[in-house]
């Protein structure tokens, strides 16, 4: 129930704010901006706050993803975002994801933001 919540909650978040983000958001993730492309993660948000928690196949898939037709720079700012940022996601618990996943071309040794 409170991934569930969560989901709902980082949707409704998305829904809400990304009229107001799309001007700071676009550019990172090419024509798409980056709130959208937070919504792909939807199936990663309780591994996105418990880094003991095993990612879903749904998540990994949407991981891989973003991986293979975006940029490492659009993965984070997507994890920046405002949006996943208010869904209670910790961005240095989903930054893990692709290595708990067992990405091979994950960005080992990038670093987002400060």
């Amino acid at each position: 129930m409170r991934s569930f919540l969560t989901v709902f909650l980082l949707l409704a978040a998305a829904a809400i704010a990304a009229p107001w983000q799309l001007a700071d958001a676009a550019g990172k993730c090419g024509k798409t901006p980056a709130e959208k492309v937070a919504l792909k993660l939807a199936p990663c948000a309780n591994a996105a706050q418990d880094p003991g928690a095993r990612p879903p196949a749904a998540c990994c898939a949407a991981v891989r993803d973003i991986g293979t037709h975006q940029s490492h720079a659009c993965l984070c700012a997507v994890l920046l975002s405002s949006t996943v940022r208010r869904s209670g996601v910790k961005p240095e618990v989903a930054i893990t994801i692709p290595k708990r996943c067992k990405l091979a071309n994950r960005p080992v040794g990038y670093k987002c933001g400060d």
